[in-house]
């Protein structure tokens, strides 16, 4: 199976404007952008959830961008690789964003859970990150834990 964007030419500046226009558009009322070693991250208000999408970008080290078949690729076609993955990551990203904001505009979903996992909560983790943890003790106790209790079921 091949990747979307895989042979993109899109900048990653260009598909990150891009998904602030399509926030702004449906929208949001604040928006940022953070990048730290091998991760980048789109944070965004909606709806007054505070949203964040963290992207692992590639690792310009790794053997995919470095080798190839006959051995080591020289830099220029090594960074060239690696602007290309990172060139897909960002507009797979906004492929995403916008299929679901345009669900929601469609009334297909809500903001609320089309976005749920990506949710902010009030110490900084977002519900995916928390509900992960949660997730796996329950499959590890055979049961559900009551923090995950959404009523109570006596």
């Amino acid at each position: 199976m091949s990747r979307y964007a895989a042979d993109t030419s899109v900048s990653v500046e260009n598909s990150r404007a891009e998904i602030e226009r399509t926030l702004r558009r449906y929208k949001a009322d604040a928006f940022a952008y953070a990048t730290e070693g091998t991760r980048a991250s789109i944070m965004f208000r909606m709806n007054d959830r505070k949203i964040r999408f963290i992207l692992q970008m590639p690792d310009r080290n790794n053997r995919e961008f470095t080798h190839h078949s006959r051995g080591m690729r020289v830099h220029e076609a090594a960074e060239k690789a690696w602007e290309q993955a990172c060139r897909q990551k960002w507009r797979a990203l906004a492929l995403v964003i916008k299929a679901k904001l345009e669900a929601v505009a469609a009334d297909i979903t809500t903001v609320e859970d089309e976005f749920l996992a990506h949710t902010i909560l009030p110490d900084g983790s977002t519900v995916g990150q928390w509900a992960k943890t949660e997730i796996e003790e329950a499959i590890r106790i055979g049961r559900m834990p009551t923090s995950l209790m959404l009523e109570d079921r006596r």
